[in-house]
C-alpha cells in the first residue's frame, strides 16, 4: 500500500469513527429519522457539488432504480437504525457492532452469491458472534430489554450494509462508484423526506446540535464516501475494508475523550473477539484477491 493510501484509510477511519460521536449529539434534538435525513441532505448535496466541479453528472434520471435500493440498504435504512441506536448505547458499542459489517458480509455473499462459508470463515462468524455477545452482556451499559433492541438495530444497520455490497456485485451497473455514492445518498434522502416531515424536531437544534449534523452530513458522509470509493479504486475492496478495524479503535478512542465514555475489559475483550472474526474474514477476501490477481497476471502474460 501506498504512503498516500494509507494516509487516505487512516483518514477515513478517524472520520468514519468521529461520525458515532456526531450522532450520539445530534439524535438527542432532531431524533433518529431527522438525524438520518439530514445526514443524507448534506451528503448529497457535497458529492454532487464535487461531481459538477469534477464535470460528471448524477444521471438520476438513467440510474434512480439502481441508486435507491443502494441508497435505501447502503444509507438510510443504517443511518436511521444506528441514529436509534444512538439514543442507549455508548458511541463505543456502536463502533463494535458496525466491525460486524464483513461478518455478515461473509454470510451474505453465501446465501446470495454462492461463496462457499470456509472453516476459516466460519471460526471468524463465531468468535463475531462471540464479542458482540460478550459486548452486550458484560459492557458497562447493564443489558435491558432496550438496550439489546438498540444492539440489534445496530447489528441490523451492519446487515444492511453487507446487503448493499452484495446487491452492487451482483447488479454489476456500469456506475462510476462516486456517481453512484452521490446518486444514492441523493435517492435515499427522497425516501426519507415523507417519514422526517411527520416527524419534525421540536425545536430549533442548538449551534452544539447543528454544528454536529453538518459535520456528520459533509465530512463523515459526503468526503468520507469519496475517499472511501478513491481507496477502493486505488487498494480494492479487500484492502480498503481494513478501515473496519481502524474505525473500531478510533471510535472507542473518540468516544473515551470527546464523551467521557468507559473503556472496560469486557468491551476490549469483546471487540478484540470482533475485530479478530473480521480479520479471519477479510483475510479469506485478500487471499482471494491476491489469488485472481495472480491468474489474471499470468493471463496477460
Amino acid at each position: 500500500m501506498h504512503p498516500a493510501d494509507l494516509i487516505r484509510l487512516v483518514a477515513l477511519a478517524a472520520i468514519w469513527g468521529a461520525s458515532f460521536i456526531f450522532i450520539r449529539i445530534a439524535v438527542v434534538a432532531l431524533g433518529a429519522i431527522g438525524t438520518a435525513e439530514t445526514r443524507l441532505v448534506l451528503a448529497g448535496a457535497t458529492i454532487a457539488l464535487v461531481l459538477a466541479f469534477s464535470g460528471k453528472r448524477l444521471e438520476l434520471a438513467r440510474h434512480w432504480r439502481h441508486f435507491t435500493v443502494v441508497g435505501v440498504l447502503n444509507s438510510a435504512a443504517p443511518f436511521v437504525l444506528f441514529s436509534w441506536s444512538a439514543y442507549h448505547l455508548p458511541a463505543s458499542y456502536l463502533v463494535v457492532l458496525n466491525a460486524t459489517a464483513p461478518l455478515f458480509g461473509a454470510v451474505v455473499a453465501a446465501a446470495w452469491l454462492g461463496d462457499p462459508v470456509t472453516a476459516r470463515a466460519a471460526l471468524g462468524l463465531a468468535a463475531g458472534l462471540a464479542g458482540v455477545a460478550t459486548l452486550v452482556g458484560l459492557g458497562p451499559v447493564a443489558a435491558t430489554p432496550v438496550a439489546i433492541a438498540a444492539a440489534l438495530a445496530a447489528l441490523a444497520a451492519a446487515l444492511s450494509y453487507a446487503l448493499a455490497s452484495a446487491y452492487v456485485k451482483r447488479q454489476s451497473y456500469a456506475v462510476d462508484p462516486a456517481v453512484l455514492a452521490g446518486g444514492s445518498n441523493v435517492a435515499a434522502a427522497a425516501v426519507l423526506l415523507p417519514f422526517a416531515l411527520a416527524a419534525p424536531p421540536a425545536g430549533l437544534p442548538t449551534a452544539d446540535v447543528a454544528w454536529a449534523a453538518a459535520a456528520l452530513g459533509v465530512l463523515c458522509t459526503g468526503v468520507a464516501y469519496l475517499l472511501y470509493f478513491r481507496l477502493i479504486s486505488d487498494v480494492g475492496p479487500a484492502r480498503a475494508l481494513t478501515v473496519t478495524f481502524l474505525i473500531a479503535v478510533f471510535g472507542t478512542l473518540w468516544g473515551a475523550l470527546f464523551l467521557g465514555e468507559a473503556i472496560t475489559a469486557p468491551m476490549l475483550a469483546g471487540g478484540a473477539l470482533v475485530l479478530v472474526g473480521t480479520g479471519l474474514i477479510l483475510g479469506r477476501a485478500a487471499s482471494r484477491s491476491a489469488a485472481r490477481a495472480e491468474a489474471s497476471g499470468a493471463g496477460d502474460r
